[in-house]
């Protein structure tokens, strides 16, 4: 009863001891810590193990209370001299002495703000590497080491030897081509393909011109084709000069009025096109009846007699095809799709044969083929000569480039009552720069504009100032 009681108290204790309780005496330890951990301690495991362990913790401790104190005191508390840690009260006399000594020692002694930034750690801190390293550092100590076996041999560097022998011998001064030179020298054609800046590059490999850039732009294919063949300056009449004859003079004034009397014409065709109906023209009742009538009595006579018109083999007609069209729904027999199979190989037969016939004619038709294949061949050619006469013909005109047409300018012309006999009353006409713009149209180089409008997006609003109506009053 004793052994079981004693075994019954042993497995409490163990029960106890397992549980996550803390005793209640003092060295009593956590029994999650006194836990014995089973395992190899020479691996990275074991070690973490053993940092959790009780002597692994106060290992912790220990290092990180001598880390703390390095860094606040710069050094173990336990280390330092007592006269770091504690003073001695020498009474009044002596402490005057130091206060003067002190006073003394300020006066050399850093300020305490200085002192303040100062790092009192042990820890050194972390290397910038980057901040000692000396960009072409072995280029320069070589550099140094070179400088030095010259200096110790008395030569100098390659730099200064050549700026000696600039010295020595200044190049010649490069003559400068007067004005008759440059008169002398031979002209050339730029974009020519024999000019002088293109004969080194000839016979060269095309690859290597490309990639040396020494090769030029490729010039396009419509380089020296102009847009129109019209002449950039046009001579004016001779009846628009400062002293014209008669005849040259009355030929531009007719010009002008026919320019004139067109332009006229179009306005009264949009005027009478716009203008309203006069009272014999104007629409009545009856006309407009009439009109509203028309094509209707005709379609109800034909309509009233629907058996005049109707021939009776027409009816007859229908009357047999009524029945046939019934007939048509029932199934065919085997003798009827026999009969139909038979008809349908004698038709296909039949247009073998006609084919063939007719390309056996052929044969005698070659001489009226070639006639015909003759005709269209020269009418190909007058309609391909026609297109280039008439490309030839429009070759001056200016084309549709845009929305709008071109319109030519207006005929500058004077007349006979404003013709002035001298060159210092002359009067001007017409405009350079409008001349050269219409010019640009005309040679198809820009497309015919107009001048924008201006739109005012909001409304003008008028106010009458004060004063000025105060005036008023």
């Amino acid at each position: 009863m004793a052994a079981g009681s004693g075994g019954a108290g042993g497995q409490a204790r163990k029960r106890d001891g397992d549980s996550g309780f803390l005793g209640l005496r003092p060295t009593s330890v956590d029994p999650a810590l006194r836990r014995r951990r089973r395992g190899p301690r020479n691996r990275k495991r074991g070690w973490r193990r053993l940092a959790e362990e009780p002597l692994g913790l106060e290992i912790d401790q220990y290092l990180e209370d001598v880390r703390l104190q390095e860094r606040t005191s710069g050094g173990l508390l336990s280390e330092a001299p007592d006269d770091k840690l504690f003073f001695v009260d020498t009474g009044y006399k002596e402490k005057e002495l130091k206060r003067k000594r002190r006073k003394a020692l300020l006066l050399k002694k850093p300020l305490r703000a200085d002192l303040v930034l100062e790092n009192t750690s042990k820890v050194p801190a972390p290397k910038d590497v980057l901040a000692h390293q000396v960009p072409n550092a072995k280029k320069l100590r070589r550099r140094e080491e070179l400088l030095e076996k010259l200096a110790a041999r008395g030569e100098l560097p390659r730099e200064a030897r050549k700026a000696q022998a600039r010295l020595r011998r200044p190049p010649a001064p490069k003559a400068q081509p007067g004005p008759q030179q440059a008169a002398e020298r031979p002209f050339y054609d730029l974009w020519a393909p024999d000019n002088p800046l293109d004969r080194p590059l000839a016979g060269q490999d095309e690859f290597f011109l490309e990639q040396t850039k020494k090769k030029g732009v490729k010039r396009p294919s419509h380089l020296h084709i102009k847009p129109s063949q019209a002449p950039a300056v046009e001579v004016t009449a001779a009846g628009a000069s400062y002293n014209p004859t008669f005849e040259d003079h009355q030929r531009l004034l007719l010009a002008a009025h026919e320019v004139e009397l067109q332009r006229q014409k179009e306005a009264e065709k949009l005027e009478r096109q716009l203008a309203l109906p006069t009272a014999e023209q104007a629409a009545t009742q009856e006309s407009v009846f009439r009109e509203m009538c028309e094509g209707l009595l005709e379609e109800s006579d034909e309509e009233g007699e629907p058996g005049c018109g109707e021939d009776p083999e027409s009816g007859a007609a229908e009357g047999l095809s009524a029945p046939a069209r019934l007939a048509t729904g029932e199934r065919k027999t085997e003798q009827q799709r026999r009969r139909e199979k038979v008809a349908r190989a004698l038709r296909a037969q039949q247009a073998m044969l006609r084919a063939a016939r007719l390309r056996h004619q052929e044969l005698f038709r070659l001489r009226g083929i070639k006639a015909q294949v003759a005709r269209r061949l020269a009418e190909l050619a007058r309609r391909r000569e026609q297109r280039r006469v008439q490309r030839l013909a429009e070759a001056d005109k200016p084309r549709r480039l845009g929305r709008l047409k071109y319109q030519p300018p207006e005929i500058d012309v004077q007349l006979s009552s404003e013709l002035s006999d001298s060159l210092r009353t002359l009067k001007p006409e017409g405009n350079i720069l409008r001349d050269r713009f219409k010019s640009f149209q005309r040679r198809n180089m820009i497309e015919p504009r107009e001048r924008a409008k201006f739109k005012r997006k909001y409304k003008v609003k008028l106010v009458e100032k004060r004063a000025f109506r105060e005036i008023q009053l």
